[in-house]
């Protein structure tokens, strides 16, 4: 891939990969989260691109292998698109009946279709199966329609346009301004105002000057930061280039858990993938801006999520915490104003 140098730049080749894109084309989408994985999902999607060879449908049917979707429990998930079919549960032995039947004959295979376990209801379409209805998906909206190894698909839902929009149109000082009137909170747990934290980052006088994205997501059970690093990475980082520029830091630390191995793998190929694009690196998009990222694998320990103990283990040190007299905004990383937010902030 080329660098792209321009705002301009950015819009062409995101028309460029909308343009090639066959909208009316079936998708067979299949959850390639964790989650799914557990569930044996990894076999079968094997198994649906041989058999979609078999039946001479692979240049004629898109096979996408997405994140999390959220419905856990039903995995492993398969929504085959535009129709919206969700089938639940799906097997690696039920592949050959949804090739035969669902994409060559239109059947919907009523077994692998969700019930309602309240109403007894039988639900064809994803967006209509209760767990789903009355969400606002912020977050993890994207996840069902991109692959997050392509960053071809996250330009094509419209990706690093508020990045384009901060670079060329907005100063540091505006961003943390709508950040701090949009009443965004950490989300992590402690709902610090963000905007406040941008904002006093921004203004402490040392630098160099960093931003962390805390993923050290140890609370048992707790799985919305790997579900958002794991299918839409470039989200993360979207955001992250954002904040950097709004605190003026030239370089970020993505700190994960080494027990989330396929979030690491997802991101590290995202962040390649935007440095070859020039989202990432040296005079980003032509704006004379320049952040890079680098991940840090957290070693397990819990008390590792705390501010200073995440900052002394970047630093090679003991994820020990220590007294919190100083701010991070003024001496956090490596002693120097550090803003660090959680990965959904």
């Amino acid at each position: 891939m080329k660098k792209i140098k321009s705002a301009e730049k950015l819009e062409k080749f995101r028309e460029e990969i909308l343009a090639a894109t066959d909208r009316k084309k079936p998708c067979i989408a299949i959850c390639a989260g964790t989650g799914c994985l557990a569930l044996g999902a990894g076999k079968i999607i094997d198994v649906f691109k041989k058999e979609l060879n078999l039946k001479g449908l692979a240049e004629k049917v898109s096979l996408r292998e997405t994140g999390c979707p959220g419905f856990c429990e039903q995995g492993p998930l398969v929504v085959i698109y535009p129709e919206e079919i969700c089938y639940v549960r799906v097997a690696v032995e039920d592949v050959p009946e949804i090739i035969s039947k669902t994409m060559l004959n239109k059947e919907i295979i009523e077994r692998l279709i969700y019930t309602d376990p309240a109403s007894g209801a039988r639900i064809i379409k994803e967006s209509e199966i209760p767990f789903y209805k009355k969400q606002m998906r912020f977050l993890i909206g994207n996840n069902s329609s991109i692959n997050p190894r392509s960053i071809e698909d996250y330009l094509a839902v419209n990706g690093y346009a508020a990045v384009s929009k901060a670079l060329f149109s907005m100063k540091p000082e505006e961003i943390v301004e709508q950040i701090i009137q949009s009443k965004l909170r950490g989300r992590g747990g402690g709902g610090f105002p963000t905007g406040w934290k941008w904002d006093a980052t921004r203004k402490a006088k040392d630098s160099p000057k960093y931003i962390i994205c805390n993923a050290d997501e140890g609370d048992p059970g707790a799985f919305m930061d790997r579900a958002l690093l794991e299918g839409s990475p470039h989200t993360v980082l979207e955001g992250m280039i954002i904040g950097a520029y709004a605190i003026g830091s030239n370089h970020g630390y993505m700190y994960v858990r080494n027990e989330y191995p396929l979030a690491v793998e997802n991101m590290s190929i995202a962040i390649e993938k935007a440095r070859e694009l020039g989202l990432l690196g040296d005079d980003i998009l032509g704006s004379g801006f320049n952040f890079d990222i680098t991940i840090n694998r957290g070693g397990g320990a819990f008390v590792c999520g705390e501010s200073s103990a995440l900052f002394a283990s970047i630093e090679g040190r003991s994820g020990e915490p220590r007294a919190k007299y100083v701010h991070a905004t003024d001496q956090g990383l490596y002693n120097k104003p550090t803003t660090l937010n959680n990965v959904e902030t």
